[in-house]
């Protein structure tokens, strides 16, 4: 005998999250807005992700805190 499958009914007007660890286009668009002027714990908070990740990713695409930001927290 051959058993049925159950039918999965999905939920209609739910809009998907990327999978985990994915950055969104809209995600990295905002990360190289924030980043160079903003405390990347604050950023982090703002895109929902470990402060860590976000750090990583910057460090991947090159993006480095502005001179100004820098003197500002008395790191320049």
């Amino acid at each position: 005998m051959a058993k049925k499958k159950k039918a999965v009914k999905k939920k209609a007007g739910k809009k998907r999250k990327a999978p985990k660890g994915l950055w969104s286009t809209k995600d990295v668009n905002l990360l190289k807005k924030l980043f160079p002027t903003n405390p990347t714990s604050k950023i982090a908070a703002k895109l929902r992700r470990k402060t860590d990740a976000v750090k990583k990713k910057a460090s991947r695409m090159g993006l480095r805190k502005s001179k100004k930001y820098l003197k500002s927290i008395g790191r320049a």
